[in-house]
């Protein structure tokens, strides 16, 4: 079949496209052939082996230990509602290739969104000029590796068209203002994007994948005696239309508006040092961002990181156990495939309290002489890939809840945080708090709102004294972690865990 040049495809999908986001009374529009069994690149552009082997071979000619090839199709699209009425609906497709020569540690990189043959083998000349040597050779065959399917779908899965969406969105609107009369503003939204990837590599492998993405939110504003709040929940991962239930709907409002509800009886507690009980599920992002950065192996390798040297060393008590997973089932940080054709695993980073292993893209695994975790990911095909996380999330513990919380005295319990920042190499962090409890005379006492807690990664890591055995995942999709100006969705996870001391900024010294 011959190549359809980028613009014509484009165009023919877009038009298709504008109806579906515009006009939610149509039916979902079938216009993108879909395509099973590794073959879809192949049918639509006619990207064959022979091909592939050309592109690599014109990436390696100057030479370079691997290259590879980094297909991309995907359609994302987004439906908003403020107080019921449509105020925002748009979409988005992005189509090309990404080009990659590697030589030791240095990239070659080269994309282009026109799927011909002329302007593709012009990239891979771009990636090769990384190198001036003799050319490396290129796998005659390509295979298929072995995969898990962590985001089932159905043959014929197109996305989730915005007819489907609107009824979804309606319900949550009304769901809130039915749940108070305090509400004063709801916005909710569905955003949902299906990527199709293709992975080529040099040493002759050739995956493919279809990957959805997406979640469902609501945005509340309630007020009391002039007074107003804010919150907003989500649910969603990498998931199709069968997961947004009424259920979902009424876990999201409930949640959004509960949580505002509770700001406006919320306090300020004092500031200082003191015992902070991290809760399950949503703090992990703490773990992900104090921690998991320092664990990516190219932090390490250039030894930025805290964690450069310690290998087989202690980190934390001997029942703190963290892994990056990338096969938990339908979480926005799961992986079929990583982005440079590595099937999705699971890594011990922590086991017993002892650090074993970093986060390896193939670049730093030839670095350490290891073999690839499969964090091997980039935002899109213009970006080459770098160690990531997937799905980080700390073991559980043996202790009660209960137990932790009376062990902790006085200090704060954290439900939720949000607007953090850490410094990567030393592992500094400042996480807003924004759903909590005080913890006095070891009991959960008032709310608490408008704190910040402050502290360092592996500090923390080895001042967590107690873990409770109530691990919860993080079920939303809004997820981004960002890195060097890349976005990708990322999952998390905690137990409720005792950390011996943190900073907390309220609103004046603890004891003055």
């Amino acid at each position: 079949m011959k190549p359809i040049p980028r613009r014509k495809f484009i165009r023919g999908t877009a038009m298709a496209g504008g109806a579906l986001f515009l006009l939610p009374r149509l039916e979902a529009a079938m216009w993108l052939d879909p395509q099973t069994g590794g073959n879809y690149f192949l049918k639509e552009f006619g990207i064959d082996e022979n091909l592939c082997q050309k592109l690599l071979a014109k990436a390696l000619s100057r030479g370079g230990d691997f290259a590879d090839l980094y297909f991309e199709f995907t359609l994302s699209n987004y439906l908003g509602l403020e107080d019921g009425k449509v105020n925002q609906s748009y979409g988005n497709i992005s189509l090309g290739v990404g080009i990659r020569t590697v030589k030791g540690d240095q990239v070659g990189y080269g994309f282009t969104q026109d799927l011909t043959e002329a302007s593709m083998l012009s990239a891979a000349a771009t990636a090769s000029t990384l190198c001036d040597m003799s050319a490396t050779p290129v796998a005659t065959t390509f295979k298929s590796p072995n995969k898990g399917n962590y985001y089932p779908l159905s043959p014929d899965f197109n996305g989730i068209p915005a007819q489907a969406k609107l009824p979804l969105l309606q319900g949550i609107n009304q769901k809130c203002f039915d749940l108070s009369k305090e509400i004063v503003k709801v916005n909710a939204g569905f955003q949902h994007s299906f990527k199709r990837t293709l992975v080529v590599t040099s040493d002759g492998v050739m995956a493919e994948d279809l990957i959805p993405a997406g979640f469902i939110y609501a945005s509340v504003v309630a007020e009391r005696n002039g007074k107003r709040e804010q919150a907003f929940w989500n649910l969603g991962g990498r998931r199709d239309l069968s997961y947004y239930t009424e259920r979902v709907i009424d876990e999201v409002a409930s949640k959004a508006v509960n949580n505002a509800l509770k700001l406006f009886d919320a306090i300020q507690p004092p500031a200082g040092e003191m015992p902070v009980v991290l809760g399950p599920g949503v703090t992990g992002i703490l773990l992900h961002e104090a921690i998991g950065h320092g664990m990516e192996a190219d932090f390490n390798r250039k030894n930025i990181s805290t964690y450069s040297t310690m290998i087989g060393k202690k980190v934390a008590e001997p029942f703190v156990n963290i892994v990056d997973d990338g096969t938990n089932m339908n979480l926005a940080g799961s992986i079929n495939i990583d982005d440079e054709g590595t099937p999705g695993k699971k890594t011990m980073m922590v086991e017993n309290g002892i650090l074993t292993s970093y986060l390896h893209d193939k670049i730093s695994a030839k670095h350490y002489g290891i073999e690839p975790t499969g964090n091997g990911r980039r935002q899109d095909f213009q970006n080459y890939p770098m160690p990531r996380m997937r799905n980080t999330y700390m073991l559980n513990g043996q202790a009660s809840v209960e137990d932790i919380i009376r062990q902790a005295g006085n200090g704060i319990y954290v439900e939720d945080v949000s607007n953090g920042q850490v410094k990567i190499g030393e592992g500094d962090f400042a996480f807003y708090v924004s759903q909590g409890r005080l913890i006095e005379n070891g009991k959960l006492t008032s709310a608490i709102k408008d704190v910040n807690i402050m502290g360092n990664g592996p500090k923390m890591l080895a001042n967590i004294t107690m873990l409770a055995n109530d691990l919860v995942m993080y079920q939303g999709g809004a997820g981004q972690c960002g890195k060097n100006g890349q976005g990708v969705p990322v999952g998390f996870g905690m137990p409720s865990c005792l950390v011996k001391s943190l900073t907390v900024g309220g609103t004046q010294q603890k004891g003055a």
